[in-house]
C-alpha cells in the first residue's frame, strides 16, 4: 500500500487512485453472507434450483454482498494519506446494481477520486466514483459514488 501526502491530493482528483486485485465470489461467501444477513433466497444458495429456474446457469451473489467487498478492495488499492489515523465510511451518495455477479466470478474495483475537501480540522472528506467490474464482463456489477472521511492527527 503506497502513502500519498494532503498536499499531492488535489492534483489527484478527477484521476484514478486505486485498482484492486480480482477476487473470486464463492458459494461459501454468499452462504456465510446469507447467514450474516438473514437473506436466504434460492437464487443465492440453492445451485441446482437457480441453475433450472434462473437466466444465470446457477447461483448469484447478494447485490449487498458485492456492496460490502468495497470495503476490502478499498484498503487493498487506495492509498493512506500520510497522518492519518482513521478512516470512516461517510456514506453513498448513489448506488446501481448493473449486473448480477455469478458464483465463482472474480471482481475487482476501481476507484476514481472525483472530490476531496482538505478541511482546516483535520479531515479529509473524499468522493470516490467506483466501478465493481466482473472479470470478461462488459457491464461491472455495480457504479457508486462513495464518501469516507480520513481524520488526521494533530500536531
Amino acid at each position: 500500500m503506497n502513502t500519498i501526502t494532503v498536499e499531492q491530493i488535489p492534483a489527484m482528483v478527477g484521476s484514478e487512485i486505486g485498482r484492486s486485485e480480482w477476487r473470486a465470489i464463492t458459494q461459501e461467501m454468499i452462504n456465510s453472507f446469507a447467514d450474516a444477513t438473514d437473506d436466504h433466497q434460492w437464487i443465492h444458495l440453492d445451485p441446482e434450483r437457480a441453475a433450472a429456474e434462473t437466466p444465470y446457469g446457477g447461483t448469484i451473489a447478494h447485490g449487498f454482498l458485492t456492496l460490502s467487498m468495497l470495503s476490502t478492495f478499498a484498503f487493498e488499492a487506495l492509498p493512506t494519506v500520510e497522518g492519518s489515523v482513521m478512516g470512516i465510511n461517510y456514506g453513498f451518495e448513489q448506488i446501481r446494481f448493473m449486473a448480477p455477479v455469478k458464483t465463482g466470478a472474480r471482481i475487482r474495483a476501481i476507484f476514481i477520486l472525483s472530490d476531496a475537501d482538505i478541511r482546516p480540522s483535520g479531515r479529509i472528506l473524499a468522493t470516490y466514483d467506483v466501478k465493481l467490474e466482473i472479470e470478461n464482463s462488459l457491464k461491472p456489477a455495480l457504479t457508486a459514488v462513495w464518501k469516507t472521511l480520513s481524520i488526521l492527527e494533530r500536531n
